[in-house]
């Protein structure tokens, strides 16, 4: 069932990809598995992209279905009663509007039990640091497709640090141009290279409970 869906979402076929999700749903299917198979459809849908068998509409068209499918299982998810894992602010910084992957992370880490606070694209660093404070979340996840994101990084982190909250906060970043030199650049603790590694990092730094000011970082492996 999940190939399936990975298959129908990288072509693109919104009427099946959406039939196949709903009775996936209904069958009992784990909501996670659900959104990782449409994550792999996704990323077919960039390499054709990028092969230039598909253009831009084609990556819109994308989108939309990968939303209206995670609407039909964010519901589902609502109803559990399990123990939250931890509360997350993530956005796509300043300056940048891509917000394909960051969507998809922010799913996934509600599927895995996290509070997630998504503050959308475009967000300047007060807006992290605000919500921080209103929400009391212990990690904050920036996504930047574009080089110039990286400063953005940076000044988020810094803001964090001007308002005394940067000990009490791990950060993380990621997006297609993300690697270790834009960690040590921006002063986040973790980067990541795809979502699921997003996943298995947020797990790492919240789950772990690092030291309250460490400045330890955590890095892919």
């Amino acid at each position: 069932m999940s190939e399936d869906i990975a298959a129908l979402i990288a072509d693109v076929d919104e009427e099946r990809t959406l039939a196949a999700v709903a009775s996936a749903l209904d069958a009992g299917t784990d909501p996670l598995l659900l959104v990782e198979a449409l994550r792999h459809g996704m990323s077919s849908v960039g390499e054709r992209f990028e092969a230039r068998e598909y253009f831009l509409p084609d990556l819109i068209l994308s989108a939309d279905i990968f939303n209206q499918a995670t609407a039909l299982i964010e519901p589902r998810l609502e109803g559990g009663s399990g123990p939250s894992r931890g509360g997350v602010v993530i956005g796509t910084v300043q300056g940048d509007i891509h917000d394909i992957g960051k969507n998809i992370v922010a799913t996934m880490l509600r599927c895995s039990g996290y509070d997630v606070h998504d503050l959308g694209v475009d967000v300047p660093p007060a807006a992290f640091v605000g919500k921080v404070k209103e929400t009391g979340a212990g990690l904050v996840a920036m996504s930047g497709l574009l080089t110039f994101a990286f400063d953005s990084m940076k000044e988020t982190v810094q803001a964090f640090a001007d308002a005394g909250l940067r000990d009490s906060v791990k950060m993380m970043i990621g997006g297609g141009p993300v690697n270790e030199t834009v960690l040590d650049y921006c002063g986040a603790d973790a980067y990541g290279k795809d979502p699921s590694e997003a996943i298995r990092l947020a797990g790492a730094l919240i789950d772990a409970a690092l030291p309250l000011g460490s400045q330890t970082r955590s890095r892919p492996t």
